[in-house]
């Protein structure tokens, strides 16, 4: 809806600065940077600090999340992209399957803001990419923020994040 108002939460406060990984794919690199500036500022603002590496395409972006997840130590993501709708349907499959394997790593406790734009024309790209504008970069940067804190939220006393059976952990178990 053009023109529509929506409500932004503020900003998350840590005590202790968030480190972020921004995973672009530049294919569109104007577009690209845009994001990349809009969800560094983000990140700045709360006192956080980033690093940003690029792949080849969006469906690379949930491949390098998996991997740094497991060989690093971010507090969060941040996937950064954007899908034009071509002549084919591999924009279909782009499109879905980034968001479907962004989404699964969050399901196992990521904290993944998802800011890969998916679009008709360059001209709705621009508009979203603009850190002026709608500033999707800073919005995807925002979500991982916030589910950042979350998970600090609930992980204090040393619960953790995750699933664990209580069960298990009462017989002396591990956390699943």
């Amino acid at each position: 809806m053009a023109g529509a108002a929506h409500y932004t939460l503020e900003r998350p406060t840590f005590d202790d600065g968030p480190k972020l990984l921004i995973v672009v794919a530049p294919y569109y690199k104007d577009i690209a940077d845009a994001l990349v500036a809009g969800a560094q500022a983000e990140i700045d603002a709360v006192g956080g600090s980033h690093e940003t590496i690029e792949v080849p395409g969006a469906l690379e972006v949930p491949t390098a999340v998996a991997m740094a997840a497991r060989m690093s130590n971010y507090d969060g993501f941040v996937a950064l992209g954007c899908v034009v709708r071509g002549e084919t349907t591999h924009y279909d499959t782009v499109c879905n399957d980034s968001a479907r394997g962004l989404t699964l790593l969050g399901l196992q406790g990521l904290c993944i803001g998802n800011g890969i734009l998916t679009v008709e024309t360059m001209a709705q790209a621009e508009a979203r990419a603009e850190v002026a504008g709608q500033n999707k970069g800073g919005g995807a940067a925002a979500a991982a923020l916030h589910l950042i804190a979350l998970a600090r939220k609930w992980g204090e006393g040393g619960k953790g994040i995750g699933f664990t059976s209580d069960i298990l952990l009462a017989r002396g178990g591990t956390s699943v």
